[in-house]
């Protein structure tokens, strides 16, 4: 087999494993399905409100950080507890920075939600 033909498999299985980490976010972890509900309720309200296509791109972008700010704050967290089961001083710290993160991420959402919505009702 030449090394094109395991290039493209190599990809074709990075999808597969990127595939099934999608599935387990959207399937078992609740801030990603909480998330994902704050996601589709946004976009029916940009349908409902007729935002513009400028609107609708700063609105994808901060639903897609938010998603992937909780998503890898899952993942850190996951690490984490796997590192280290027992609290520790250190690792509690590592996990409030990461859910910070995601924080951060939300708090850039609301506030492009904000500047789109709000000329909208006034």
């Amino acid at each position: 087999m030449s090394s094109r033909n395991n290039f493209f498999l190599n990809r074709l299985k990075s999808v597969k494993y990127a595939a099934k980490g999608f599935w387990i976010l959207i399937t078992s972890e609740n801030s990603i399905i909480a998330q994902l509900i704050i996601a589709i309720i946004m976009t029916i309200i940009g349908f409902i409100m007729h935002i513009s296509a400028t609107e609708w791109m700063f609105q994808l972008v901060a639903i897609g950080l938010v998603l992937v700010a909780e998503a890898l704050n899952t993942a850190i967290e996951k690490i984490a507890d796997f590192i280290h089961p027992e609290y520790h001083k250190q690792i509690g710290r590592v996990k409030d920075i990461s859910a910070g993160a995601a924080f951060f991420a939300a708090i850039f959402a609301i506030i492009i939600g904000l500047i789109i919505y709000i000329p909208k009702f006034i």
